[in-house]
């Protein structure tokens, strides 16, 4: 019985540490870190967007971001990816809807990338579905 009771004065106090250690935490200040705070170094940023023909398919859509998000693997000079669907509000796309990012580390990494074969395959193969694209480089500013 010695033992329970114990047990149980040790989880309540262990309990009432944690209560506290919660009330003070919330309490302090929190630092907000800034995304341009994670960067430590500028990176060249390849943004495209597209705008697809009315005749591509859901299908053609996926099989050319599937391409699209494959290049990283074949081309090493490529130091970042991501990309997504317009999801904004303000009714200002232009009918763009996807948007890409490939990232360097410099502007060379950029001027390899451009001319090699398997980027240049991917374009040829897009260039049927694309209504139209958009292309803006810039250095990233940390």
């Amino acid at each position: 019985m010695r033992s329970l009771r114990t047990i149980a004065l040790v989880l309540a106090g262990a309990a009432a540490t944690l209560a506290s250690s919660a009330r003070h935490a919330s309490a302090a200040p929190r630092q907000v870190v800034r995304p341009t705070q994670l960067t430590q170094a500028p990176m060249l940023r390849h943004v495209v967007l597209f705008a697809f023909k009315a005749a591509a398919t859901p299908a053609d859509i996926a099989r050319l971001k599937a391409a699209f998000a494959a290049l990283p693997k074949r081309i090493p000079v490529v130091r970042g990816f991501e990309w997504g669907t317009n999801v904004s509000p303000e009714n200002l796309a232009n009918g763009f809807t996807h948007c890409f990012i490939v990232s360097f580390a410099d502007a060379a990494g950029r001027d390899a990338y451009l001319p090699h074969p398997a980027h240049t395959a991917f374009v040829a193969m897009a260039g049927p579905f694309i209504e139209k694209a958009l292309v803006v480089d810039f250095v990233s500013t940390p």
